[in-house]
């Protein structure tokens, strides 16, 4: 299965302590490059949560974030009614030695201890917090997956275009050293001596030879077979695929460099544009 380095998914979940959100998203990369954005009370988790995206991916520069938003309808503040209490029996005690003394309602909310926060499970939601991104890497799985399947489309198009021309080539090479032959006999005829035909065969058959493709040719087709193989496969294939494409491109090279016919030349200019398309379609593979 094909996997594209592009996509991104998020989700959220609601929690005690406020709705917890989650955003993943990737862009090329090659290698695996995580950054994190976390609220305080899961900067902890960092390590855990690295661990399971790199268990899941292998490519890519993503970035993480979660976001921890309080409740809108609750408070995160409570008030200790005990300290309250005692600060009320202390006020009244002494109310006859500060007769005037008063105290305003903000001025007892500040008062060290009279609020509180009520308290996080910090273990619970860190597992809330995991529970949430397997979820939403799930989602990022499979978005790329299924951008994964349109680049193996386009690339299974490219490559079978690779293969129509150089069928092409070969159905071409028979011609072609016929043709050289021909040119050669011309050349050879229009000498002021004669030239002894033996020698002449041999050094058409060594002319022949510098320009023989079919090596090339055979190599390219193991290579269409190879990277058909690696398209059906399930692990990730993007730097098999760049080795591939390194060995499609030498092919196309050899071929234009012993190239003596037009008809070759462009086959070898079209083979490079198609494997270039296939790169830039393999850059984005996982």
């Amino acid at each position: 299965m094909i996997r594209s380095m592009t996509a991104y998914a998020g989700g959220e979940r609601v929690t005690p302590w406020g709705t917890l959100g989650c955003e993943l998203r990737s862009v090329n990369h090659r290698f695996l490059e995580v950054g994190v954005r976390l609220p305080e009370d899961l900067r902890s988790l960092e390590p855990q949560l690295r661990e399971r995206i790199a268990a899941r991916l292998s490519r890519g520069k993503l970035d993480l974030v979660m976001r921890l938003r309080a409740p809108e309808t609750a408070t995160s503040l409570s008030v200790n009614e005990a300290l309250v209490d005692q600060l009320g029996d202390l006020a009244r005690r002494l109310h006859s030695r500060f007769p005037d003394m008063r105290i305003g309602f903000t001025e007892l909310l500040q008062y060290p201890g009279v609020l509180q926060a009520e308290s996080t499970d910090a273990a619970a939601l860190q597992a809330e917090a995991l529970a949430l991104l397997d979820e939403v890497v799930d989602g990022f799985v499979a978005a790329r997956e299924r951008e994964g399947d349109k680049l193996a489309t386009a690339i299974s198009e490219r490559v079978d275009a690779v293969e129509r021309i150089a069928a092409e080539v070969r159905e071409l090479i028979p011609a072609i050293r016929e043709g050289q032959r021909v040119k050669l006999a011309a050349r050879l005829a229009d000498l002021p001596h004669p030239v002894d035909p033996g020698r002449a065969e041999q050094e058409l058959v060594m002319w022949l030879q510098k320009l023989d493709v079919d090596e090339e040719l055979d190599r390219l087709g193991s290579h269409i077979a190879e990277i058909r193989r690696v398209l059906r496969q399930r692990e990730p294939v993007g730097r098999r695929l760049d080795f591939l494409l390194q060995e499609f491109n030498r092919e196309a090279n050899t071929l234009g460099s012993k190239s003596v016919d037009a008809r070759t030349s462009n086959a070898a200019v079209e083979l490079k544009v198609l494997i270039d398309q296939i790169r830039e379609q393999v850059q984005n593979i996982e």
